[in-house]
């Protein structure tokens, strides 16, 4: 019984968020008008143009955990820790999060590398981009703050207003993100305490944990993730540029939808879908684009990028199949 809630909290439930979301954003929207934008109205080259942005930046992370793993003793080949990279994103399109698990099976069963220490430099890599995500946050809200004002004193909204404005339908899918969020939580604790048992996993967690400050070539290091994050913002950037709606828009707006995207995908489900388009769309609108304009962007702009994303997980499961395992795992 307890293996069946936690597969429907793992893969139903996220699907039933997202979809749920969706649903409601677009209820009554005109689907018949998507193939009149994708093949008339949307520029394609800036979409085209976007895309090795988007490869560059799982490319860049593979190299980096390659980094990171490299002070406990493990040494992945750089292909198979870029082909994991790939595969894990497309994996966690299936069931949220499994993608982390799924690229540290792929360097231990093709590398030999230890799955603990692998998990643990996980930790370590999502600790630092968390960190630097709060980081640009702050500094793009606060940057922003006389935009807001400006746009405030424009409508004659005040912040009280705004909020007591906000519909049911708006509190409800803001409160179930915030429970999903909660429910993700919950879970991972409880796997976490039954981690705790098994006093080898937790030394390898550790170990991955602690291995930062032991990482060769610090400045390298950082250089990979700023490129990291600089290629998320470009692949989502450069996306403005393929609608009238948004091609005007300043680059400190798209830092602030980028941004709030970038935390609306806590919530667990595939990809983001849902919570993302709402987060997005909501700003876009605040911005001054128009809603049916915002809706098509996010529509479009996430189906594409989704696509991109399984595209890379097939291109990785296909080299993955003709490599072979190490030759140190072979001798084992």
């Amino acid at each position: 019984m307890k293996t069946l809630s936690a597969k429907f909290i793992k893969i139903v439930l996220p699907l039933l968020l997202g979809g749920t979301i969706l649903y409601w954003m677009y209820r009554g929207f005109d689907f018949n008008r998507i193939s009149d934008v994708l093949f008339h109205q949307m520029n394609w080259f800036w979409m085209l143009l976007s895309f090795p942005f988007g490869i560059l930046a799982q490319t860049f992370r593979g190299w980096r955990w390659r980094q990171t793993l490299e002070p406990l003793g493990e040494k992945p080949r750089t292909s198979t820790a870029v082909y994991s990279i790939f595969l894990s994103y497309a994996v966690s399109l299936l069931v949220p999060r499994m993608g982390e698990f799924a690229r540290c099976g792929v360097l231990k069963h093709y590398d030999g590398v230890s799955f603990p220490k692998a998990i643990g430099t996980v930790v370590t890599e999502r600790a630092i981009d968390s960190l630097l995500v709060l980081l640009i946050t702050l500094l793009t809200f606060l940057s922003q703050i006389p935009v807001f004002t400006r746009f405030f004193a424009k409508t004659g909204t005040r912040i009280d207003t705004l909020f007591t404005s906000f519909s049911t339908a708006g509190w409800l899918v803001t409160a179930v993100c915030g429970a999903a969020v909660l429910i993700l939580l919950y879970v991972l604790f409880r796997r976490l305490s039954i981690i705790d048992k098994v006093r080898g996993t937790i030394k390898g967690i550790w170990q991955g944990i602690v291995s930062l400050k032991d990482v060769h070539h610090v400045p390298l290091f950082i250089f990979y993730t700023l490129a990291i994050w600089g290629s998320y913002f470009l692949h989502y950037y450069l996306t403005f540029f393929c609608f009238s709606a948004t091609s005007s828009l300043s680059l400190s707006c798209a830092l602030v939808t980028f941004i709030v995207g970038s935390i609306a995908v806590i919530v667990p489900t595939p990809n983001g879908a849902g919570p993302w388009h709402f987060a997005v769309k909501t700003m876009l609108i605040l911005y001054g684009v128009a809603e049916t304009q915002a809706l098509f962007f996010v529509l479009i702009v996430h189906s594409v990028q989704t696509l991109l994303v399984v595209l890379l997980g097939l291109y990785a499961w296909i080299m993955l199949a003709f490599t072979q395992r190490s030759t140190a795992i072979q001798r084992t």
